[in-house]
């Protein structure tokens, strides 16, 4: 018989890791059933997200800005960019200043799809979290210190 394993939790309901996962899953599916008809990905959401909301301070976006913003791995966001260009939700531009860099901007379809995808994510996430009820915003605190914490890992 092989070793027996040793766990730091007695129950996988004890190990915050294993909830997180499982409220992530829970949690991307609802929001897939509700992007699927927009013909969008999650992360294709995300990033369309990052890049309206750096489009409020800021004209000039790069794939870095949008990268940084949502945490995400620069080559993957390269990628996705490629796909919401081929769709013809963002357009990539040279940059006036580097010659290394694309501003990313999002088109009239881009904003109309995200505009339904902001809508129905926002109203998925009010249903989804609503068991939290009252404790919403020190949920969001919580999960705030952990980004801050794990970010630069």
């Amino acid at each position: 018989m092989a070793k027996k394993i040793e766990f730091k939790f007695k129950a996988p309901n004890e190990s915050p890791g294993y909830l997180l996962g499982q409220v992530t899953l829970l949690w991307q599916r609802k929001h897939k059933i509700v992007l699927d008809p927009l013909n969008l990905t999650q992360t294709q959401f995300v990033l369309l997200t990052a890049l309206a909301w750096l489009s409020k301070q800021n004209e000039n976006v790069t794939q870095v800005d949008i990268a940084n913003q949502s945490n995400s791995d620069r080559m993957m966001v390269s990628k996705v960019l490629r796909t919401l260009e081929e769709k013809k939700f963002i357009s990539r531009q040279e940059h006036e200043t580097d010659t290394r860099a694309k501003v990313i901007k999002l088109t009239d379809e881009g904003a109309k799809v995200l505009q339904k995808a902001l809508t129905a994510i926002e109203n998925a996430d009010i249903d989804f979290f609503s068991a939290i009820g009252n404790k919403l915003s020190s949920f969001n605190l919580t999960m705030l210190k952990l980004i801050e914490q794990n970010k630069d890992e």
